[in-house]
């Protein structure tokens, strides 16, 4: 008996630590970004800065449920790493992309294009970007937002 209540005492250790493992962020939230170029709360935490060596920005965004950015695009391109949360990306002309969790987006240079968190979930993504300044186009309007339909 004693030997059932030791491992099940183990057993309940190994799965609560693999519970809180699970929903430890592996980088820092980092800090609250100004509402400038998006809506809602979104937060960054800057990994890597380009240098002469290394010609690309490495960040952690995190968006609270709603965030969005506005119309933009990157003159030297974009990959977005999904690493929590579901959200959507969408290209000019091109239909709405829901990404979830482990999903990759490779976004070409000069391609307009947003991105967001979904209305009820938050989303954050490992942002590789081209060292060349990101190019801020109009808002992306609530009306418009509110009406999308996820395929």
């Amino acid at each position: 008996m004693k030997s059932l209540i030791t491992t099940t005492i183990l057993l309940m250790f190994t799965i609560s630590t693999q519970v809180v493992a699970q929903h430890t962020p592996i980088f820092p939230k980092g800090e609250k970004a100004p509402n400038v170029h998006h809506t809602g709360d979104v937060w960054l935490y800057h990994l890597s800065n380009a240098d002469s060596t290394f010609n690309y920005n490495i960040a952690v965004a995190t968006f609270s449920a709603g965030a969005k950015l506005d119309w933009h695009f990157h003159p030297a391109g974009q990959q977005l790493l999904i690493i929590q949360g579901t959200g959507y990306y969408q290209e000019r002309g091109k239909p709405l992309q829901v990404v979830n969790k482990g999903d990759k987006i490779k976004c070409l240079p000069n391609v307009e294009h947003w991105h967001a968190a979904t209305p009820v979930d938050g989303v954050t993504y490992l942002a590789i970007t081209g060292n060349k300044k990101t190019k801020w186009l109009e808002p992306i309007s609530s009306e418009m937002y509110k009406s999308l339909k996820e395929n």
